[in-house]
């Protein structure tokens, strides 16, 4: 298997970093991997067809969030959050902050006015 190609540090965009960050699947990922060190496509995946990762991988790959390396029949995926606060200094902090608490929003019931 050939290794996945991978933006180089100065290669990566806010353009494509934003659109990779506008799919509510692909930000889930990001905030998954933002909590470990590493992750399976498969523990990714949520029940999700492997036709529909492969496309959400590759782009969170080209945007240059996630770097993938296959390790035999499994790929391990990380958050290239060094790379990207040095290219771009608070913006993860800034996206995941938000999608925290964005998340602990809707997990509580709205006020009746």
């Amino acid at each position: 298997m050939r290794p996945y190609k991978h933006p180089t540090p100065d290669q990566l965009t806010l353009e494509r970093i934003f659109h990779a960050l506008s799919d509510p699947i692909r930000l889930e990922i990001v905030q998954h991997l933002a909590r470990v060190e590493m992750a399976t496509c498969g523990e990714l995946d949520g029940g999700r067809p492997k036709s529909s990762m492969s496309h959400h991988f590759r782009i969170l790959r080209d945007a240059g969030l996630v770097h993938t390396q296959a390790e035999g029949t499994n790929h391990q995926n990380r958050l290239r959050l060094d790379e990207l606060n040095a290219r771009f200094p608070g913006l993860m902090d800034a996206v995941l902050a938000q999608t925290e608490a964005s998340s602990a929003r809707a997990g509580k019931p709205r006020r009746k006015r």
